[in-house]
């Protein structure tokens, strides 16, 4: 959920996120061993990736971001506590986790030990006592990494990693842990066994999980092989445009990949900016200490009434799909007061302008949705949408003034079919007294889909 932090901090929160990377683990090594890499180098070369990748996207850096190489004296002290209090067992240099010994097990998740599912990332292993006892340390094999430890050379399992690795920067006890529906069983639930038999006082106060991406209500997955990469996406279409689509859908649930809605998310996203950076332009026209320090009534009901839905939905589970329905209002008001006749005449317009656009810009800032500058992103938006369509600014041009030409010529035809090209690969047409320009667009296909799909 990569607007939570900017959300507590709003709220005055001090807010310490902690991000672990897995570096050891069974597919890494597995990996590397198909490539003849290192599995540190492999692990590295992709953490570095997937930080640009979070860049593009606007998500804040975490606090701390630990590693399980770089970790390994902490996670050996945490199975040495868990093996002193009784709760794992030895086996030929491994160590297991005895949920026999542990009678909250199936907390999190009310599923009954029987449900566990065995071999999941770990082969079964006959020597435990219980099928569903799961490793905390795994000796060392032929073509693995391995550390020293108490009971020989090897590595940790996967549950106690980040048990470990949380600990160490946060504590036994701390206020959110997060992940993928996927992990709520086992490996949550193995978490908190695992923590709880290091630390009688380890306790979670809220476990957030988020729902899958999906393609056709299929979950996105390597093993499936319907899955893209966040470059891949946003070859096509701005970082923004992703995580509003990303946000679109309330976290609990699943996201449903479409190119539908990641190009009403582009034409949105488009539009948002587009208002904000007219109103900038009209400000722009006024020396700002002319500004008088009040506001209109309506403007402050209206203000009041978006800053009021906003709180009240991002504290309500982090609901930012009502947050982003509510911003058409303050838009729609903007538009009005900047284009129509009956809002170029109310009383202290630019006063409203001001104030509406300063409460959405704030409201952006904390959804990750605010960039450096609107006409910057404006022009990225421009350029990924002349990308999709295959075509260049030039061209789109020569169109605009074919049909211009056309019309003079009351080749209305020839005009109209002009218009409808473009259209079918999202470039919209805008007429005015001044001339044509153009915008990008969900394109006719697309909108004929979304509407059957509606």
């Amino acid at each position: 959920m990569f607007f939570t932090g900017r959300y507590l901090r709003h709220l005055g929160y001090e807010v310490c996120y902690v991000r672990n990377f897995t570096d050891v683990d069974d597919k890494i090594i597995a990996r590397a061993n198909e490539l003849g890499e290192d599995p540190i180098s492999l692990s590295r070369r992709y953490c570095e990736e997937f930080h640009q990748d979070m860049v593009d996207l606007h998500c804040l850096p975490p606090s701390v971001e630990p590693r399980v190489s770089d970790h390994m004296p902490h996670i050996i002290d945490m199975i040495t506590q868990i093996l002193d209090n009784g709760f794992a067992y030895r086996v030929d240099g491994d160590v297991y986790f005895s949920v026999d010994k542990f009678p909250e097990y199936g907390q999190l998740s009310g599923r009954k030990l029987e449900d566990n599912r065995a071999g999941e990332r770990v082969a079964v292993d006959s020597r435990k006592k219980n099928p569903a006892d799961f490793a905390l340390w795994k000796s060392a094999k032929e073509g693995e990494p391995f550390w020293e430890s108490p009971w020989g050379p090897g590595r940790p399992g996967w549950h106690i990693e980040c048990s470990a690795m949380s600990a160490a920067y946060l504590g036994h006890s701390f206020d959110i842990h997060g992940g993928g529906m996927d992990l709520v069983f086992p490996h949550h639930e193995n978490e908190i066994a695992q923590s709880c038999a290091a630390c009688n006082n380890s306790h979670i106060s809220y476990w957030i999980h988020n729902g899958f991406v999906t393609i056709d209500s299929e979950k996105m997955s390597k093993s499936l092989g319907n899955f893209f990469t966040i470059r891949q996406v946003m070859e096509l279409y701005h970082p923004l445009a992703l995580r509003l689509f990303l946000i679109g859908t309330h976290y609990r649930s699943p996201i449903n990949y479409s190119v539908v809605q990641l190009e009403s998310a582009s034409e949105r996203i488009f539009y948002i900016y587009q208002t904000l950076h007219d109103c900038e332009k009209a400000l722009s026209l006024l020396d700002a200490a002319a500004l008088k320090d009040s506001i209109p009534p309506d403007t402050v009901t209206s203000i009041n009434k978006f800053h009021n839905d906003f709180l009240a939905s991002m504290s309500d589970d982090l609901h930012t799909t009502v947050v982003l329905a509510a911003l058409s209002d303050p838009l729609k008001t903007i538009n009005d007061l900047l284009h129509t006749r009956k809002g170029k005449k109310q009383a202290m317009r630019l006063e409203s302008l001001a104030a509406l656009e300063k409460t959405i810009r704030n409201v952006l800032t904390v959804l990750g949705l605010m960039s450096t500058g609107y006409s910057e992103v404006l022009l990225q938006l421009r350029e990924k949408a002349l990308k999709r369509a295959d075509l260049t600014e030039d061209q789109v041009l020569q169109r605009i003034e074919d049909r211009t030409v056309a019309r003079k010529n009351k080749e209305y035809e020839k005009s109209d079919a002009i218009r409808k090209d473009l259209a079918a690969v999202g470039i919209a047409l805008m007429d005015s007294p001044v001339g044509t320009t153009w915008r990008p667009a969900l394109p006719l296909a697309l909108q004929e889909q979304a509407v059957a799909t509606s």
